[in-house]
């Protein structure tokens, strides 16, 4: 099978799923007191409300470093130095887009950040709503996404 333009496509259950890919990058960062900071989806957006570690998707030929670095601006106001890879964790969920049905796979590169400046704030008129420093076990009660939780617990440096 194919898609629109040609691309193979996936079948599952009879639904015809069009694969698209999103390479993302992302950032864990603490504060002194080892709360982390979580930003919230803006409530536009099919995911509204549920939390994300900042960050976001990769502009064609940008680097994910410096995309980092954008994201954390846009979303927090914040300056970051990105520190080390922590590791990259990758999914697929079927997404509705229109009239198709779209076969997500969403690979997202996690990095610590090693410093922050700057005066925390919300982004206006952006994909988040909110950004909070909130401590792990209590960010693990929030509506986290997936990939939020399982870099928390799997991923996250230990002091």
């Amino acid at each position: 099978m194919t898609d629109p333009v040609g691309g193979p496509s996936a079948d599952h259950g009879g639904e015809v799923l069009v694969p698209r890919q999103r390479v993302a990058v992302y950032g864990v960062c603490e504060d002194p007191e080892g709360r982390v900071l979580l930003t919230r989806a803006a409530s536009y957006l099919t995911v509204a409300g549920r939390w994300f570690l900042p960050g976001g998707g990769i502009d064609h030929g940008e680097d994910p470093v410096a995309a980092l670095e954008r994201e954390f601006r846009e979303e927090t106001g914040l300056e970051v130095e990105v520190g080390d890879l922590l590791g990259v964790l990758a999914d697929v969920f079927p997404v509705p887009d229109g009239d198709l049905q779209i076969s997500l796979h969403t690979v997202r590169i996690i990095y610590a950040i090693r410093s922050y400046k700057g005066r925390l704030r919300d982004e206006q008129n952006g994909s988040t709503d909110a950004a909070r420093w909130v401590l792990p076990d209590e960010a693990l009660g929030l509506p986290l996404v997936r990939y939020v939780r399982r870099a928390l617990t799997e991923l996250r440096p230990t002091p």
